[in-house]
């Protein structure tokens, strides 16, 4: 019911050098001082590779999809092994965070380099941990910019459904906030 989520396409390299990539649609941003993120890494066969990293460095990427990074996207979400870098197997290019030892998508409209705050395990089944972490530095492309918004008919965001299906940006509306006296 909770539809659509926004996708946290989070980048993380281990403490070996190696890098991975994968999606995340329990993400969202949930304090604005300071910025701060969350996401939800379940676990299905084994401890993911995300959230073993996180862990073991302290440090992760926020990369948005858009509709052209889609296709990338859902290549980069299966379970692949450790040493698999999901960068290349998605045929992505990666960028190197400045603030934090992390890969970035190069294609992404916009990057965020996060430090982990808390790392929140969560009941006893497989989806059992919350990471949190705070956004050091925006990455934002200036195509998605109008002025200092973004224009989300230019982002064109990519949501999270249920099974097979995702969401793309519909029709946008518009409804000023009420006036508090």
């Amino acid at each position: 019911l909770v539809v659509p989520r926004p996708i946290g396409w989070i980048g993380t390299r281990s403490g070996d050098g190696s890098d991975n990539l994968a999606p995340y649609s329990f993400f969202n941003v949930v304090a604005g001082s300071p910025p701060t993120v969350l996401f939800a890494p379940g676990m299905r066969v084994r401890v993911k590779d995300t959230l073993a990293n996180v862990r073991e460095t302290g440090v992760f990427t926020v990369n948005i999809v858009d509709e052209e990074l889609a296709e990338a996207m859902n290549i980069t979400s299966g379970d692949h092994p450790p040493d698999v870098d999901e960068f290349g197997l998605a045929g992505l290019d990666k960028v190197e965070a400045v603030d934090v030892a992390a890969p970035m998508v190069a294609a992404a409209p916009a990057n965020l380099e996060c430090r982990v705050t808390h790392v929140h395990e969560i009941g006893e089944g497989p989806d059992a941990s919350v990471v949190f972490g705070t956004v050091l530095r925006l990455h934002i492309s200036p195509d998605i910019l109008d002025g200092t918004r973004i224009d989300f008919t230019r982002l064109r965001p990519v949501g999270r459904l249920a099974g097979s299906w995702y969401w793309r940006g519909g029709e946008l509306f518009e409804m000023p906030r009420p006036q508090i006296d």
